[in-house]
């Protein structure tokens, strides 16, 4: 069956409202997804898992190069596994699904500390402060350091914890049934967004919320990327929204750690110079949460249902094959 007369030869229009892309202007749709015609996403799924967690593991050699990256990259590849293992969640037994994500989760809590102490200083450039609230700030962070985690202990850490998820791999596979299909996947889709867009509405009630929020959100951006990387621009457009989304509420979640840090690390410090601080830090927390919440108002206004349907719409476009000329 070839395309509508009216539908673009090779790509939906181009779509980039603000502040997020709007997901659902695809342009028409072309023929079935080859998703939907027996391929292999057992397959590719197990892949991506795998290729995950080897980024986790390569993450714990590069530590004494640079801890920084290594923390960011072991993390977020972790998270980037525990996408993949929510888009298969249906065809897993339960018990063998909660322990590959308890083992993800707590690799990834063992470095929480140590990417805290990255995450306060980043969070405190964001900040216009007057001169005595940044010479406040600048005092608490070097009394942090100083209790920072070591690097031989950062690193072991890295290890044992991407020994540990290494494992999973072949767990995940050998739990998996011999084929996947794409209902599957959009079950975990849906389950991925509507954990979002519950955190979304209970942000305005609580910055622990709010932290929620964020990561349920990175999570289904990772889901996204993972299906985009097999597909093309109109799942792209779906991908970048909610990557987009993630990384402003990343920067908030910072704001929410560096306050954290200055209340845990703000010792020997007057107290009315913390106060003076804490305040500066709600100004611009209470700012950016609430213009986070209204910006993401429409990437949260669907069912999950509708959500993995539009998900669908856009695989089937980016994978039909384009009639010739």
């Amino acid at each position: 069956m070839s395309r509508p007369a009216d539908a673009p030869a090779t790509e939906p229009p181009a779509v980039v409202p603000a502040p997020h892309p709007e997901p659902d202007k695809l342009g028409p749709l072309g023929r079935s997804s080859l998703l939907d015609e027996g391929a292999d996403l057992r397959g590719i799924l197990v892949g991506e898992f795998a290729a995950a967690v080897g980024r986790a593991h390569d993450a714990a050699a590069t530590l004494e190069a640079d801890p920084h990256h290594a923390v960011h990259t072991y993390r977020r590849a972790l998270r980037r596994a525990r996408g993949v293992l929510g888009l298969v969640a249906g065809e897993l037994p339960r018990a063998e699904r909660r322990t590959i994500k308890k083992i993800i989760r707590d690799a990834r809590r063992a470095l929480s500390l140590s990417r805290d102490h990255v995450a306060a200083p980043a969070a405190l450039s964001l900040l216009a402060l007057g001169d005595a609230e940044r010479a406040t700030a600048e005092a608490v962070l070097a009394t942090a350091r100083e209790a920072a985690p070591a690097t031989a202990d950062t690193a072991q850490l890295l290890r044992d914890g991407a020994d540990r998820v290494a494992a999973q791999s072949e767990a995940l596979e050998a739990a998996l049934p011999a084929e996947l299909d794409w209902d599957t996947v959009a079950d975990g889709l849906a389950a991925s967004y509507r954990a979002a867009r519950d955190a979304h509405a209970r942000a305005k009630r609580s910055r622990r919320a709010f932290h929620a929020w964020r990561r349920r959100t990175k999570e289904l951006a990772l889901q996204l990327d993972v299906l985009a990387d097999h597909a093309g621009d109109a799942v792209g457009v779906h991908r970048d929204a909610y990557a987009a989304l993630s990384d402003d509420l990343g920067q908030v979640v910072d704001l929410i750690l560096l306050r954290e840090f200055v209340a845990t690390h703000g010792h020997g410090q007057p107290a009315d110079a913390l106060d003076a601080l804490h305040d500066a830090i709600d100004g611009h927390l209470e700012v950016r949460m609430k213009a986070c919440r209204k910006g993401a108002r429409e990437l949260f206004e669907r069912s999950g249902k509708k959500f993995a349907r539009g998900i669908g719409k856009a695989l089937r476009f980016d994978l039909a094959p384009v009639a010739a000329e």
